[in-house]
């Protein structure tokens, strides 16, 4: 039985870390053990420019600890105004890692996202033709379509018909929570991934609504049934390049969770990495764990793995705190539901 594993030291292609005092507070809780994380550029007011990129990673370095060593890999928040110059200028420079769609009003501050993809065209264009990815927020938001079926009815209606009209344009479809999306990624060729989440792989729809809303378990794109969690779980362990780990570690504080119209978002990034070692363990697929969280993620961004490593050993139950405090309230740390027992040295 394996007790002990070492890996190349990981990264978080999928990462919240707000702004001001949360900033401050849960930067620290990433840096620890990812060496470079996609920075999510949805801030109000939202990161649109390549100025607003460079502003936004200053104030992160700011805050980073000095002891600390971590790369802000930033994006630029996609609107039907984006100019494709700025775009080119920004990634020339090495300033900017991907862009962001955002389809309006599908998650966190996603007002000034895209309403009609035709209007973003000039843009995916240019970004196909300087080799500069897409990172996708994969759900409609048509009244009319069930909360549930978003992602699936994205896929057909929206993300297809761009991928057909945008060859060499390289897509990430972020958090996948459906095996629709799963079995989209498998069917096509590399210059489609997909990031997907811890939460996702541990909670179903049933752990938010059985026995009572559980606000810290709500997210969006929003759990799916137990089918399709377990797909998620297959894709991530089976070491398939095209699959690879973007936490969505999305912290609010308290108020803003338990409230009547509560924010989405888990805030799992302290303890990634020991429900991600129980979830592979039992998938029986440990030897592949660090493809997942430190492999597939640079090569897919054409990127070096990180050359420095972190343990992780199996022992005693690991004791996490309930909730880390800031200067804008108490945030929550998503609960696994299940005792941890891998210690990141």
């Amino acid at each position: 039985m394996t007790t002990s594993l070492t890996l190349r030291r990981p990264d978080d292609w999928h990462l919240h870390l707000r702004d001001g005092a949360i900033l401050r507070a849960v930067l620290p809780e990433s840096a620890r053990h990812f060496a470079r994380a996609i920075i999510m550029p949805n801030l109000v007011p939202p990161v649109v420019t390549a100025r607003d990129a460079r502003a936004y990673r200053d104030r992160i370095l700011a805050a980073l600890p000095k002891e600390m060593t971590f790369t802000p890999l930033m994006t630029l928040y996609l609107t039907e105004e984006t100019d494709p110059a700025d775009v080119a200028h920004a990634h020339a420079s090495g300033l900017v890692t991907a862009v962001k769609l955002y389809p309006a009003g599908a998650t966190t501050n996603s007002a000034s996202g895209v309403r009609d993809v035709d209007r973003v065209r000039g843009v995916l264009e240019k970004m196909a033709e300087i080799g500069l990815p897409l990172c996708v927020h994969g759900e409609v938001t048509d009244a009319h379509i069930d909360i549930f079926d978003r992602e699936a009815v994205f896929i057909d209606r929206v993300l297809d018909p761009v991928r057909r009209a945008t060859p060499g344009l390289r897509v990430v479809m972020e958090h996948v929570t459906t095996r629709d999306a799963v079995d989209y990624v498998t069917s096509q060729p590399r210059d489609l991934g997909a990031t997907i989440t811890t939460h996702h792989m541990v909670i179903n729809r049933n752990h938010i609504l059985v026995g009572g809303i559980k606000p810290h378990y709500y997210c969006l794109p929003v759990a799916k049934r137990e089918d399709h969690r377990l797909a998620l779980r297959a894709a991530a362990t089976s070491g398939d390049p095209r699959f690879f780990l973007g936490t969505d570690s999305a912290p609010h504080a308290d108020p803003a969770k338990e409230s009547a119209c509560g924010c989405a978002g888990c805030f799992t990034a302290p303890h990634t990495l020991s429900i991600l070692a129980h979830v592979f363990e039992d998938e029986d697929a440990l030897d592949r764990l660090e493809t997942f969280t430190s492999l597939n993620g640079p090569a897919f961004y054409g990127l070096a793995p990180n050359d420095t490593t972190l343990t992780l050993t199996k022992g005693d139950a690991v004791r996490y705190p309930e909730r880390i405090e800031t200067g804008d309230g108490p945030v929550t740390l998503f609960d696994p539901g299940f005792p941890l027992h891998w210690h990141v040295t």
